[in-house]
């Protein structure tokens, strides 16, 4: 009987391949595995290829500015050489001087607009989120007019902020609506807590709009069967809310606030245009970083840029992994574990049936 040579590649040449193997029965678990793997790394190549324009322009964008920004963060303002007694003609390298100011006596400006920035971000994004979720569920009742609701309540967050700003400060004027209405004689765009609720009152009128459209896109996805499952089991208005509506437009919910806090955190042209530059009620850590930059300071301008991208980026991280972990982490587990079961379980299936 002549030799047959088997060519390599074939599955009788892989490893874990028996000689004896009916020519019906499926490839092994081996054949399997490497079959998935090259699908793998070919979606992977493919997917690569198509975010690298994205990673491109991100680089150029927001990595470069960044890097320039960290790296002027170490140098300080021109000034006066005490050797020479001569103004400097380039900037002279401090090290981490600028960051250790704000420690120190020098830094009561940094905390006063670090802490104006966390009131804007918590107390807007509180209201917005309630305002925004009530709107949702206006928009999302069947009635007559309710296109026209619904362009109404979407009008604000279409203004532009500076002209947003502008109409509020007109609200806000010694002489505006808003002092007749309350009947008393308000100063809102000077000094003092009156200037927090300006700002508050604008910031939640312009981008409570915006959650409730996002909640609105959850809610129109969830089937009206639950609804109606619930009504026959005898729950309420109140308990659907809280046991169907809510659970359902999480993922939306948590979205729509994730991007609300890192957009407050960086609140810049609302205050100033409502208020003013150089008020300390509502000044907020990038109006204090134009301010160093526009008074030439640009080392002490770009270490307060740096410290608000840490504290924006330390806040978009401790969102995430806090509140949306288990809309990623638990569905990745749970399809993890499944296809573990799967493959577990499909050998010895295959040994019974042999």
């Amino acid at each position: 009987m002549a030799d047959t040579q088997t060519p390599p590649g074939t599955a009788a040449d892989e490893p874990g391949a028996t000689a004896g193997r009916p020519a019906g029965r499926p490839p092994g678990p081996t054949s399997r595995r490497r079959t998935r793997s090259r699908t793998t790394t070919g979606s992977g190549r493919m997917a690569a290829l198509l975010v690298s324009p994205t990673l491109l322009v991100l680089s150029v964008v927001v990595l470069y500015p960044t890097l320039m920004a960290l790296r002027e963060s170490l140098y300080g303002t021109k000034g006066l050489d005490p050797v020479t007694g001569f103004i400097r003609t380039t900037e002279p390298f401090v090290g981490l001087k600028n960051y250790s100011e704000i420690f120190g006596p020098a830094g009561d400006r940094f905390w006063n607009a670090f802490w104006n920035t966390t009131f804007f971000t918590v107390v807007t994004v509180g209201l917005e989120t309630v305002i925004g979720v009530a709107m949702a569920l206006i928009m999302h009742r069947a009635f007559r007019g309710r296109a026209l609701v619904r362009a109404g309540i979407l009008v604000p967050w279409a203004v532009p902020t500076a002209i947003s700003a502008l109409l509020w400060r007109w609200i806000f004027n010694s002489n505006g609506i808003a002092n007749a209405l309350l009947g008393h004689q308000i100063l809102w765009t000077t000094e003092g807590f009156h200037a927090k609720v300006a700002v508050v009152v604008a910031e939640v009128w312009k981008t409570a709009p915006f959650i409730g459209l996002l909640v609105l896109a959850g809610l129109q996805v969830i089937p009206r069967e639950v609804y109606e499952a619930a009504r026959i089991d005898g729950a309420g208005a109140p308990r659907q809310f809280w046991h169907i509506t809510l659970p359902l437009v999480r993922p939306a919910l948590l979205v729509a606030v994730l991007f609300r806090c890192m957009d407050a955190l960086r609140m810049f042209d609302l205050p100033y245009i409502l208020i003013g530059a150089q008020k300390n009620s509502v000044e907020t850590l990038s109006m204090l970083a134009q301010d160093e930059a526009s008074n030439v300071r640009f080392g002490p301008a770009s270490a307060y840029a740096v410290l608000l991208f840490l504290y924006v980026f330390l806040i978009a991280f401790a969102f995430v992994r806090l509140l949306g972990a288990d809309l990623v982490g638990g569905a990745a587990r749970g399809r993890r574990g499944e296809n573990r079961r799967r493959r577990i379980t499909t050998p010895r299936r295959a040994e019974v049936t042999a």
